[in-house]
């Protein structure tokens, strides 16, 4: 087992905001004591269940504490759902479906386990305690706060400057949160730094009721390809965890320079003193291509197998090292005698192009080639065989139905 400092190393890695060191500390040290591993707390209100490397950070931490011995509780906010987080909303979420729940909840569990140790970690759904408090109980609840501290919520407090209508039933969302951390008496609970007033109100929560204090973990939102805006899928910035192996490679070569520690740092498991080894190789001159190169190799390990990652390398050698067109590039099946036009959906949803008006841009400007040569009809009738470039860093060769399959590689 790691010692403490090592596990505070590894744990406070990246992170943007702690409450608070001592705590945590003092907790790994009662933990290695007794031999009983930390409650880690995750929740998650299922209502847009598509993951990236963004979404990841979060579960790449909780990953990198289970690798340390600790346990993880995902919580799926079936009961809090039907209320609809209100965090930096404008107006109050329209509630979920039971139906919507399950389905998003069944999704998320698909991706959530490309990063987590299925062995080590424990779904709960808040309802199996919400949905049994009597009203008496949820009043008790209410009277542990007020109404001024509730309205410290930049959210709310817009909402309530702004004359929008704030429901009361929107009150009790942080509330049922904290909660939960009472009736799984968590450790640690995580969350991006838009949920510090919700994960903080359960330290209230179990102060009142008796409990030790949860320690609140905040990690700092990943900015995207474009370097500025936070990874978004509606921005066409991000790096998808579902990605082909060559795809992700190539996206995370286009990561800019200044961004490089910081992907380490939040995008992969690595050890603190390998990426304090980075950051000396690129103080002292290093080319950050290179610690790039080895930045795009690790993340895309992963996700996907040793030999996807061999793949991906010789692709974007090939492709982007020597100019050619790569031997093995990601194959997409479509009907005979099909237009270019219709395999844009396609090619967005396998992440080849960010959307249909991307595309179409790139075609405007030039940016997409056919068999080497640049192509400007979209009604063009694409041939079993055709590789397409799009962009300066995308291929995909095209099979008819039937002859080959989706997202593979020879």
């Amino acid at each position: 087992m790691q010692t403490i400092a090592e596990q505070f190393q590894i744990i406070t890695k990246g992170v943007s905001m702690l409450v608070n060191d001592e705590e945590l500390k003092n907790k790994l040290a009662e933990s290695h004591k007794n031999r009983r591993p930390l409650v880690i707390k995750l929740g998650l209100d299922p209502s847009a269940p598509d993951i990236h490397l963004g979404h990841a950070v979060v579960l790449r931490k909780i990953k990198q504490m289970q690798d340390l011995g600790h346990e993880a509780v995902i919580v799926i906010g079936d009961f809090t759902g039907k209320i609809g987080d209100p965090s930096g909303k404008a107006k109050g979420r329209t509630a979920l479906s039971d139906e919507q729940v399950k389905e998003n909840a069944r999704t998320y569990f698909e991706q959530i386990f490309k990063v987590l140790d299925k062995e080590k970690t424990t779904v709960r759904y808040n309802s199996e305690w919400l949905s049994k408090l009597n009203f008496e109980d949820v009043l008790k609840l209410a009277a542990t706060t007020t109404v001024a501290r509730m309205l410290e919520r930049d959210d709310f407090q817009k909402r309530f400057s702004g004359n929008v209508p704030i429901g009361i039933h929107e009150f009790f969302y942080p509330l049922m949160q904290a909660y939960d951390s009472v009736a799984l008496k968590a450790d640690i609970e995580l969350g991006g730094t838009d949920q510090t007033f919700n994960i903080l109100m359960g330290r209230t929560l179990q102060k009142a009721m008796g409990q030790p204090q949860q320690i609140a973990m905040f990690m700092p939102l990943l900015e995207g390809l474009d370097g500025m805006e936070k990874m978004s899928k509606s921005l066409g910035n991000y790096i998808g965890v579902y990605e082909p192996a060559p795809v992700m490679f190539k996206k995370v070569m286009e990561v800019p320079d200044p961004l490089i520690l910081k992907y380490f740092e939040l995008a992969t498991d690595e050890h603190p003193d390998r990426i304090e080894a980075f950051r000396l190789e690129l103080a002292q001159g290093k080319n950050p291509r290179d610690v790039k190169y080895a930045l795009a190799e690790i993340i895309t390990r992963l996700y996907h197998t040793e030999q996807d990652v061999m793949t991906a390398k010789a692709y974007y050698e090939a492709a982007f090292s020597k100019k050619t067109i790569p031997a093995q590039i990601p194959v997409l099946p479509i009907k005979a005698q099909s237009r270019l036009i219709e395999l844009v959906p396609l090619l967005v949803q396998s992440g080849f192009t960010a959307s249909n008006g991307e595309f179409r841009r790139l075609v405007q400007q030039g940016g997409v080639q056919l068999n080497q040569q640049k192509i400007s009809d979209l009604d063009r009738v694409l041939a079993d065989g055709d590789v397409l470039k799009i962009g300066k860093k995308c291929f995909v060769k095209i099979v008819n139905e039937g002859l080959g399959n989706p997202a593979s590689h020879k």
